[in-house]
């Protein structure tokens, strides 16, 4: 025989339950059924139509709250603090604070949020160091609407979410050996000639005006080039090859002995 049960001791179940589903045995009145709340999001985008059209289609949804919007990585930084979003959807450039430099801050502040980058770019000098800084995944922003909310669902839990496109480059940039003598790019020769002079890479981004990650990853691709393994042999093996000119012996003459 079963108790009845009133209006009032109504346990809640699932909207999208059906037929056979369980409850739990334990569930008291005014609980609700695990996995109900709502992902909570912060959306990040320097155009504001943007912001309003993803802010529509996820409060359009179930499943979705979205707490606040930031036109910048400044104030996406910020508004995490107050706010503390499950998901940041986060753009890439952007005036006033892009974000790479707002996921590396994240990172660091030990941000309980995880960052989804939507952005329009795919480029391995974008994809590279926004997963570097510590992005949970990577999206474009042609990604179907589905795809989007599950790929935040996903990164919700913590699990690593990459388009296609962005996923196939990474594993390409893995795999691919730097080709023997492979030349510095200009920007990884700046790098290195800063690196010469003992300058950190906390400096060498505000000297070149570039995220800390950004400067590790032209750290590792002129490592690969040079076939070392830290800034000592890079410079060394630069020096030798003539690519940071004359190492500080061959700048002595003869008959200089050292001080």
């Amino acid at each position: 025989m079963t108790d009845d049960v009133t209006d009032d001791e109504s346990v809640a179940v699932p909207e999208d339950a059906v037929p056979g589903d369980a409850v739990p045995e334990d569930a008291v009145p005014g609980d609700a059924v695990p996995g109900d709340a709502a992902i909570s999001l912060l959306v990040v985008d320097d155009h504001p139509v943007v912001r309003d059209g993803l802010r529509g289609m996820f409060e359009s949804a179930p499943g979705f709250t979205v707490l606040g919007e930031a036109a910048n990585g400044v104030e996406a930084v910020a508004l995490v603090a107050e706010l503390d979003p499950d998901v940041v959807l986060m753009d890439l450039r952007m005036p006033g604070g892009g974000g790479v430099d707002a996921i590396a801050e994240l990172t660091r502040r030990g941000a309980r949020a995880k960052v989804l980058v939507l952005t329009t770019y795919d480029t391995d000098s974008d994809t590279i160091p926004a997963i570097e800084a510590g992005a949970t995944g990577y999206l474009l922003k042609d990604a179907p609407r589905e795809e989007l909310f599950a790929a935040v669902r996903a990164a919700a839990e913590g699990r690593t979410v990459l388009s296609p496109a962005v996923a196939s480059r990474l594993v390409s940039a893995v795999r691919a050996p730097a080709p023997a003598n492979e030349p510095l790019s200009p920007r990884e020769r700046e790098v290195l000639a800063l690196v010469a002079k003992g300058t950190s890479n906390r400096e060498i981004a505000r000297e070149l005006f570039i995220s800390e990650a950004t400067v590790k990853t032209h750290l590792t691709h002129l490592y690969a080039k040079l076939g070392v393994n830290d800034r000592a042999a890079a410079v060394a093996t630069a020096y030798e090859r003539g690519i940071l000119g004359a190492g500080p012996a061959a700048l002595r003459s003869p008959g200089t002995r050292r001080s």
